[in-house]
């Protein structure tokens, strides 16, 4: 059984900036649920801030350069009626696709 004294020393290297609880949990051979239960004691008597964290910290965004518009690659379409084989992208209007179907079959 860990003394209060050992309890707040982890409980407060775990307030370090950067610090990870499975990671200080696991150097101590203690869980993070054990680590969580400290805090909640230790703030329940008024020895913790109700808010751990000082302050949120962010990593800055850094963006190398103009970001270019990518164009979805065109989907090819192939239809084949008899031993004709009909090759278009999906960009075709259906209205006309339509036509050259029928187009098609009625020449065969």
């Amino acid at each position: 059984m860990r003394s209060e004294a050992e309890r707040a020393r982890i409980v407060a290297e775990t307030l370090l900036p950067g610090a990870q609880v499975s990671e200080v949990a696991r150097k101590y051979g203690a869980t993070r649920w054990q680590i969580y239960d400290w805090r909640r004691r230790f703030r329940q008597r008024g020895l913790l801030p109700a808010c751990e964290a000082s302050q949120a910290t962010f990593a800055p965004l850094v963006v190398g350069g103009a970001l270019e518009e990518r164009q979805a690659p065109a989907i090819k379409l192939e239809i084949a009626i008899g031993d004709i084989v009909l090759r278009t992208d999906t960009a075709i209007d259906a209205e006309q696709l339509s036509r050259v179907i029928r187009v098609l079959r009625a020449s065969r």
